[in-house]
Formats: C-alpha cells, structure tokens, sequence
C-alpha cells in the first residue's frame, strides 16, 4: 500500500455483490507484458498490463504482477489512496510478487487511466468493481483457488484503499483476509464528527479529485450544499454512512490488521478503534497498530508496515502458523530526536490484546470556574490546531511529541481549566473525557474541545497530536450538559506538567456558526484520562524496523574465533587510550612485493567515543586496507592501531569489542535466519548470555522471517540479517564500508539514523562511503585520505566551513558572459552559473568585499551573498579533483 503522503495523494488510497453481472472484457487483448528488476537472486516479476470492461461504460486500468516461478498462489489485491493511481503501489505489488503472491493493482474510478466518476467506493461503482476484479483473479492459472471462482485472496490499501478492501470484505466473501491503513470506518463521522463540518479537510479531498465535477452528481451536490451552509443535513450523514465500512460491519468476518496515524486529524484512531471493536464481534482476528504518521504528515514507516502486511498475509492466506504477525496491539512512540533533520526517533510499544481507548483510567481534578467567551462575527480569527495536509515528512504530531507547541488560541474565545502539576511521569494512551455545562446566547453552539500539555512555567503548552474534537450543542439556550470525548493520542506528560482543558468557539479545520454568540461553559466533573497500563514500551533504546545492512563479513568471525582459541603475543595496553576507540599512529602497508608503493603511508589519526567518523578518499586512497588492518585482517608494514589501548593483531582479544563489514556477511542459506545467528556467535567461543542476541533481533526487525531459511529472503532481508550479526555483542566500536550501496534513498535515510543513534548510546562508528552528500548529514568528523596519506582530519563544521567558496545569489539567471567577466576579475579563482545565482571561489589574494564591488559595477543583480561549500567542494579541493 502506498502511505506516503505528499499533499493528500496518500488519499490514494448473498454476498459476492453483484456475481451474476456479466464477466470482465479485457480490452487490451492480452495485456502488455513487462518484467520488473529483481534484486540479486529474487525472482524476476512480470507485469501485465490491462484496461477492464466493468460492464457498465467504465474502463479500469489494471496491473497484475507474478513472479517467473510457476505453480499456484495466494492473490493480492493492492489499492490505492485518494488522488492517485495502480503506479503508487507498484514497488509494493513487486515486492509481494517476488515473496510469492498473485498481486493486482487497479486505478479506482476517475483516477489514474480509468474511467467514471468518483463514487467515494460506492457499493453500486468502485466496490462492485472489486467483486468483478476477484471474478477475474480466480480465472488465472497462477492463483490459488478455495473453491472454482474463488480465489485465496487479501487486500491491503492506505486511506482511500484501506477503506475499499473494507468494504470488498463485508460485500464479497471470497476476500479472506484484509490490512487497511490510515483510513475510515464511519466517513460521516470523520467529515461531519459530531454534527460539525470539517471544511478544511472536504475542500482539499473534493480538489485533489480534480474537482466536483469528477464524482458522482449526487455527491458534487451534497458537497456543494454543505459546503455553502456550513452545516451537514441528514441526507449528506446517510449518502456517507451508506459508502463507509460500517454500513456492512456486522459482515467483515475476515482476519483484519489495522494500521491508523497519529498524525491525522482526517481520520484520527477513533475510527480504527471502531472498526476493531465490530470485526473483533464478528469473531475474526484483529490486530491494531497505531502508526507515527499520518494524513497530516510524519514518519508512515512505511518498510516496517508493509514487512507487517506481508506476514500477516502469510499467515492467514497461506496459512503458515509459524509466522509471527505481531502484537495484537503496538504504537509508536519518539525518543529522542535525529540531531541531522529534527525528525522524532521512534520505538515501538506493545500489548497482548487490544486496550481500546478508556483502559486503565485515571482521575484529575480541574480549576476554573464558570467562564464566558466569544464566538465572533464570522468565526474569524478562528483557532488553529492541526494544518491539514501541511505537516510534511515531519508532520505536526512529532513536534508536538518533541515539546513544541504549535496550535493558537484567541483571547476571549476559550475557557481554560487546569489541573494541580501531575505527580511521576503520566502516558495518556486513549481518549480522555470530561463532562461540561453549556450554554448559548443563541439556539446551537459549536465547541472546539482539546486538552494540553502545560509546562511547570505555565507558558509552554503542546497540543498532543494536534488534534481537537468538536462539537455541536443543540438547543443550549437553556444550558445542558455534554460528555467531551477527547481525541484518541499517545502523549507522555512529564512529572510537574498540568493538563489543561481549553474549550473555544472557533478552530481553522472546521465550518462555525458566522452569528456573532457568547457561550458560557462551567466544569461537571474530573477530566478523565485512559492510561492503558498493559501497553509496554520496549526496553530496547533504539527502534527496529529500519535496520539493513551488510556486516560483520566471514573474515570477522575468523578473527572472533581466533580470539577464544588463540593468543598472539601484542605489546601491553596503554591505559591513557583505554577510554578512545580508535588511535592510529605512523600506519603505512606496502603492496604486495613492492619497495616504495604505499596502499597506506604514515597515516595517523584518533576517533573519540560518540563519533561517526567518515573516513573519505578516491578509488586507491587506501581505506579499505586501512580499515583491513584495523580489523586484524592484514598486519601492517609499520606502525600501530590501538582500540580501546590494546594494539591490534590478528587475532587480537580487543576485537571482540569491534563489529564490522567490509565484503558481505556469509549465511548458510539452509538453515533459518536465527539459527544462521545462533551459529556464528558459536563460532566466536564467547558465552552465549553475552550475544545480547535478543536486542540483535528486535534490531534486525525480520518478524517471522527468523524461522524462514535463508535462501528465501531477499536482498534487503539479508541486509538487516547482517547488521544483527554485527550487532551481536553490541559491540563499542562499529565499522562500515560502503553501507549504502544497493539502497534506496529512504533506506538510505533510515542507515544515517541507524549511525547517529548507535554513536550516540556513547559507542562509535566509522562509516566509508562515496556519497559524500549522505556522509555530509550523518557524521560528526572526517579522515580525508588520498593516495594512502592523510589529507586532513577534523569536525565536519570545520572541515566544509574553511573553503573560499561564495554562492552569489541572484535576482534573475547571469547571462555566460557575465560569468566569464567575474571568472577573469582580480582575486577570483573561478565562477560557475548554478540555479541560485553564482558559485564564486576566491584565489589567495581574493576578499568578498571587492568581489561585491566588483559585480555591482558589472550590473549583476545580488541579492545575497554568503559562504557556500559542501562536502562535495571541499573534498574535491582537499584532493585536487583526483576522485
């Protein structure tokens, strides 16, 4: 499923409904046929290409995608979000094909190349689409069959595509097993929740369709409708209960994984917390995991939900028991910050059955008594909580969980209650509720109600989630008293902070009364909070899911199998280097019967605990080697290495304390990911308690995948097997060539965490990489070798900031003439045209001063001027361009 979110595009997301219509007429003949790439020795994916006839005019573009091995699978059908189209879960239905499913994906009606309009998968259109889909899938030699036209099928979709694999589940009951995201059971209640029109998010979804035009006529008239009165009618609640899961609830029967945000004030986890509670009715299985991300942006974790889906895929369509699908309950919660970008590092918490949103309640007092406030003319200003669509990959949420505190609050417009500081840390997991009196100067009241984490200055306050639940108070005229059902979060409130109630007349997300009213609100009670004290946060400091990587090659586990059973003679410790990792003193490595070539020469440098050092140079620099000798791999020719001040040789006992790869980790690919683990630490002689195997595996993140022979995995799960063997141990000092080769750019993203978190536990990590760029955000110092000397050694601050390199900014693109003009000024070295304006380095004798006067005369339009070098600039100066 595609959980990606920019702007809304992640939107893109009897009971066999309407078996008897007529069968699919595949327009494009026999489809168009692609093979897809394949990672090492993955089995190949074909692709097939076709438009559907679904009988009634509308044509629907498909994909079905299998791998090359024959015999019969399960099936998949993928769905997409709102806004976008069958390409958004391309990677995914590859990905699923190659671990051996029968994968279609479709492009819903109106989006992508398919025809119709928009029915917001209306039982009639988009969900009998499925019906007709499933009809095709059970004709086709590859799928695994329950019965004839019935295909051993499941169904996976975020948002838009969640809600469709709902919906197929309770209409068709050949689907046999489901795994919705980020999306919505009841849409009334998410568009129109409690009685209040949530206009912001209904703009942006009718827009990022196209336009009203591309739905159904029905439904372009009830927007337009709400819309302009501002106030949701019985008729738009039936036509959007009518289109939402819930309407057939009491169907869905099927084993459900439910994946929700907690970044989404679209589709907060009210909704999935509905849907678990009837299909849980049912009888059927049902496990919850509440994301970091969501609709208003975050971290969607995307590998390790989908690495969920497909083991809860495996276990209920191919029904292997040994699989393990997770906890029936998990949430992600931060701990810490990413020092590189500011994005909030996660881990996860679990519980062995699903707590709901009221479990393990706890009690607080609130102040303040009867307060008046304003709704003004026009609900303008309105208040601001969550900005829809706005959060980024960042997402509003994590600065919340980070302590910054984004939402506004008008003066006049809110009452405020506050409770006494809380006693011992407080983790609020569900939703809390209080019990208010209100009353209005006029018939109806809209209330904005939202309880924050308040700092022991009193100033500091976060809106957890941002997120607020509204509410309309009819007839309040005469005063009544009304439940306040906060919205569901996962929010830790330190010892010594307050909880604040705050009820306003306005927010920005939401459609409010434009009569100007005064409405008065007094405290019923305590505000209530669930704690769900059976939730447990894993004792691991950091989080698993995101880690793979090639380590600890063969050669290491030599040198680790030396250490038990060998001893080679080494020069006593030097207890003033017991506390540094790494200290390297006049190391020089001839090559191989050679005299005066040098792979390494007079090479010294230190490496403290804490850092990511890179260590940088052109192909033949001589790193590898260097990082060779430090492992006790190869001797050198003079000098010495010191690790923790024991100098190393082969064999060297220190280096139980070193985890590395420099080549690729060997795994017998008969036995099983764990056993694989088990093995090698065996083979280093060391006590088994001391592997800390456990931490090695939550580490890795394979899931069921630990008791999968190796020789089934694919390339990236091979990838994460390596690092948990390296990370056997947890050894002080962690050594990686090349970590990044082979990787996407967010798996890329997810290594650099990995480096910063595991440095920043107090042990160290060297990392030789070419992308300098990658290098530049993930470490702290630099070693710059170049034909086996040092070049420089330093902070990375200080090793970009010492260029003579000016990025001249400029109010329109310079003309190549121009250009050449500043590269011949007095004190220029060079000068390139760059999409900003200039890149300028200044020779010797250069100054910005006169490089300014200097451009002025020649009429360039400046707009800035300032230090410009990169990582990239300065490595190139550092080795004259030889890379």
């Amino acid at each position: 499923m595609d959980l990606r979110l920019p702007g809304l595009r992640a939107l893109r997301g009897p009971r066999r409904l309407l078996a008897a219509a007529a069968a699919v007429v595949v327009i494009a003949g026999a489809g168009t046929w692609t093979v897809a790439s394949a990672d090492d020795d993955a089995p190949a994916v074909r692709r097939a290409d076709r438009v559907m006839d679904m009988g009634d005019g509308v044509r629907v573009d498909t994909s079905y995608f299998t791998a090359a091995e024959g015999g019969r699978r399960p099936a998949v059908l993928l769905a997409h979000g709102f806004g976008g189209s069958k390409d958004d879960v391309r990677q995914q239905a590859q990905d699923l094909a190659r671990d051996g499913y029968a994968v279609l994906t479709w492009s819903a009606r109106g989006f992508g190349k398919s025809t119709g309009a928009v029915g917001l998968n209306d039982p009639k259109g988009e969900v009998a689409d499925v019906s007709r889909l499933l009809d095709w899938l059970a004709k086709q030699p590859q799928v695994e069959l329950d019965k004839a036209g019935d295909p051993r099928v499941g169904m996976a979709g975020g948002s838009y595509g969640g809600a469709i694999s709902l919906l197929a589940a309770g209409h068709d009951d050949r689907v046999d097993a489901i795994a919705p995201a980020i999306t919505y059971w009841n849409l009334a209640d998410a568009l129109f929740p409690n009685g209040v029109f949530k206009k912001l998010w209904a703009g942006i979804f009718v827009n990022s369709a196209g336009g009203c035009e591309k739905f159904e006529k029905q439904i372009c008239a009830m927007y337009d409708r709400v819309a302009e009165s501002g106030v949701p009618d019985a008729q738009a609640r039936e036509m959007l209960e009518e289109r939402s899961p819930s309407a057939v609830g009491d169907r869905i029967k099927v084993p459900t994984l439910l994946m929700q945000g907690q970044s989404d004030s679209l589709f907060p986890l009210g909704q999935a917390d509905q849907a678990a509670k009837a299909i849980k009715a049912n009888g059927a299985p049902v496990d919850v995991d509440w994301i970091s991300g969501g609709h208003d942006g975050g971290d969607m974790e995307t590998g390790r939900i989908q690495a969920r889906v497909k083991s809860w895929f495996d276990r209920y369509l191919r029904d292997d028991k040994g699989v393990d699908t997770g906890p029936a309950f998990r949430v992600t919660r931060t701990g810490g910050v990413d020092s590189t970008d500011g994005q909030a590092l996660l881990r996860g918490a679990s519980a062995d059955s699903y707590p709901g949103l009221e479990s393990g309640p706890e009690s607080f007092r609130l102040t303040g008594g009867e307060q008046s406030f304003a709704n003004p003319a026009g609900a303008s200003p309105p208040a601001v909580s969550a900005l829809p669509g706005l959060g980024g990959s960042g997402g509003l949420s994590q600065l919340s969980s980070l302590g910054v505190g984004v939402s506004l609050d008008f003066p006049g417009q809110f009452a405020a209650f506050e409770s006494a500081p809380v006693t011992g840390d407080l983790r609020i997991t569900g939703s809390p509720k209080a019990t208010v009196h209100v009353k209005s100067t006029g018939e109806d009241a809209v209330l904005f109600a939202k309880v924050y984490d308040v700092g022991p200055d009193g100033r500091q306050q976060v809106l957890p989630s941002q997120l607020v639940t509204p509410l309309r108070v009819e007839d309040a005229k005469a005063g009544k008293d009304v439940t306040l059902t906060l919205p569901a979060v996962d929010h830790d409130i330190e010892s010594g902070h307050r909880l604040r109630l705050v009820v306003s007349s306005t927010d920005l997300g939401y459609a409010s009364p434009v009569a100007p009213a005064t409405y008065t609100v007094a405290l019923k009670g305590d505000l209530t909070v669930p704690t769900a004290p059976g939730v447990g946060t894993a004792a691991a400091p950091l989080p698993a899911w995101v880690w793979w990587l090639p380590l600890a090659g063969a050669g290491v586990a030599l040198a680790l199998l030396l250490t038990a059973r060998r001893r080679t003679a080494t020069s006593a410790p030097d207890p003033a280097l017991a506390e540094v990792p790494l200290q390297i003193t006049d190391l020089s490595k001839r090559y191989a019967g050679s005299q005066d070539r040098y792979a390494v020469r007079d090479l010294s440098y230190r490496v403290e605990k804490g850092q990511v050092l890179g260590l940088l140079g052109p192909n033949g620099a001589g790193k590898t080697t260097t990082l060779r000798m430090l492992m006790g791999l190869i001797k050198p020719d003079a000098g010495e290495i010191r690790v923790f001040g024991h100098a190393i040789r082969p064999g060297a006992p220190v280096l139980s304390r070193v985890g590395a790869f420099v080549e690729g980790a060997g795994f017998l690919p008969h036995l099983s990911g764990r056993e694989n683990l088990e093995l090698y630490w065996q083979a280093t002689g060391r006590p088994a308690e001391d592997a800390h195997l456990e931490e090695a595996l939550e580490i890795a993140g394979l899931g069921d995948a630990l008791a999968r022979a190796v020789r089934t995995y694919s390339q990236g799960m091979r990838q994460r097997l390596a690092i948990a063997q390296a990370m056997l141990g947890l050894p002080d000092l962690l050594i990686l060539d090349e970590p990044t080769n082979g990787l996407d750019p967010p798996q890329i993203r997810e290594m650099r965490q990995v480096m910063i978190r595991y440095a920043a536990a107090g042990r160290t990590v060297i990392v030789s990489s070419h992308l300098l760029a990658e290098v530049e955000q993930s470490c702290t110092h630099l070693v710059v070798m170049d034909r086996g000397r040092l070049v420089q050694a330093g902070p990375v601050g200080e090793i970009i900031g010492s260029g003579d390199t000016l990025l001249v900014g400029t109010a329109e693109p310079v003309e190549e003439p121009v250009v050449e003009k500043v590269a011949a000024l007095p004190g220029i070295a060079s000068a390139i045209r760059t999409d900003e304006g200039l890149l300028v380095r200044l020779a010797a004798d250069g100054r910005a001063t006169r490089l300014v006067a200097e451009l002025v005369r020649l009429e360039v339009p400046v707009q800035s001027v300032g230090p410009h070098r990169r990582l990239e600039d300065a490595f190139l100066t550092l080795i004259g361009g030889s890379a």
